[in-house]
Order: structure tokens, then sequence, then C-alpha cells
């Protein structure tokens, strides 16, 4: 969830059309058509799923917002860590429910959301990366991208383009822990020594919306394109 939401103490309290909203202080209240497998129990409590949530949110966050959002929701959990093995949601269960609701309130912003979304963002600001450079014009990058896709265990990049042999990392703020330093270097070496380029971005890349390093990255891009020994095979799609 973005800061400013994540944030909030305001309880929102949904109802169905039939009944009058709750007007109290610290409630926000909502009346709305929600379907029995858009409702689980908590604790004895009526809630929201979260694709359903995630639905509802498309009428306060933006764009970006509900994309990383939604990217999260289809994530593959990292196996062995998380305590499941699938995603909240697929792709095409959440524009299933989205055309169950054609008249709700955004969504218009939630359509657009799933044409962008993609499986593969471990985070939101690698999401916010992706688009950036989709919004910049360059090629959209494959996701968690294996060094060595036929072994178990291969250090991944967050996003890049093999064929250009270029890395993209996201170093957020648990990457500065002495042992995910020590496994980050191992990591990126790994890619070196294979021969890639790797770039690593930090929430100091973040903070400019990713400006500086999508015009890095297409400068890196452009040097590899013009290499003679990168060149053949090449084009600006790739």
């Amino acid at each position: 969830m973005p800061p400013w939401l994540s944030d909030s103490e305001e309880l929102h309290l949904s109802k169905p059309r039939g009944l009058p909203e709750v007007r109290r202080k610290g409630i926000v209240g909502h009346t709305l058509l929600a379907l029995d497998d858009e409702v689980e129990t908590a604790d004895g409590i009526r809630i929201s799923t979260r694709p359903r949530t995630w639905l509802d949110l498309a009428r306060h966050l933006s764009l970006s917002e509900l994309v990383c959002t939604g990217d999260e929701l289809v994530r593959i959990p990292r196996f062995g860590l998380e305590g499941r093995s699938e995603p909240f949601a697929t792709i095409g269960a959440l524009r299933a429910m989205v055309g169950r609701h054609p008249n709700l309130q955004g969504i218009v912003r939630a359509r657009a959301a799933l044409d962008l979304m993609r499986v593969g963002s471990d985070s939101g600001p690698e999401t916010l990366l992706r688009l950036a450079m989709c919004d910049a014009g360059l090629p959209e990058p494959e996701l968690q991208l294996p060094l060595r896709p036929e072994t178990p265990g291969s250090p991944t990049a967050d996003l890049g383009y093999r064929r250009r042999r270029m890395a993209v990392q996201y170093d957020g703020g648990h990457h500065l822990l002495p042992a995910q330093i020590l496994s980050d270097r191992r990591r990126d070496r790994a890619f070196e020594s294979a021969g890639w380029t790797v770039l690593v971005l930090t929430r100091d890349d973040l903070a400019d919306g990713f400006a500086g390093a999508t015009a890095r990255i297409k400068r890196t891009l452009r040097t590899a394109y013009l290499s003679p020994s990168s060149a053949a095979g090449f084009s600006n799609a790739d």
C-alpha cells in the first residue's frame, strides 16, 4: 500500500446498498454490491478479500499505485519463505471480477491497471521502475531474470534484458543488512563474471521517479548495441 494510505487510521465500513451508510467519526461508510466470493471471514469479522479490496481501491489510488498493489497480489511467493505457495490472485481472476462490476467507481482505472500488471515484481519500487522504463520508451524488461535458467537456485536479476546481457537490480532498505550485502555482492559478481552489465538502483533513484535511472539504462543499452561484439542480431525491440 502507498504510505499515505497504509498509515491511515480510518476504518472503512461497507454495507449492502439497501442499508444506509455509517456516519461516525473515524469511520468512512460505503454502500456496495459484493458477491459471496469477494468476502471472507477473519476472526469472526466479514472483510473483503484482497482482490475485492484492490478493486475498491481503484477509486482512490493513482494508476501506478494500483498497478503496484495488483502486482503484489499476482506475485509468485518465495518458496519456503512466506508460508504459501500460490499467489493471492491471478490477472485472469482479477479481470473476471472487474467484469462483474462494470459501473463501479474507478472501474476504468482498474481495467487500465490490469493491462499494465505483470507477474514477477517483488516490490512496489520494482513495479514503478518497470513502468518508468516503459514510459521512457525502453523495451519492456524481463522480470526475475535467472542468470542460468536451467540451474535451480541460479542468481536472478529483478529486471533485465537477456539478449543484451544487462541486469538491473533494485536494492531496497533490507539490502543494507550485512548478510544481504554479502549475498548481493555474490549475485552481482556472478552476472558480471558471465559478461553481463549490472546496474544497481536504490531509493535515491526512486526519489526522482527513476528518471536518472532510465537515462542510465538507455546509455548502457546504446553502448552495448554499438559494441561490435554485442550488436549482431539485436533490434530496438530487444
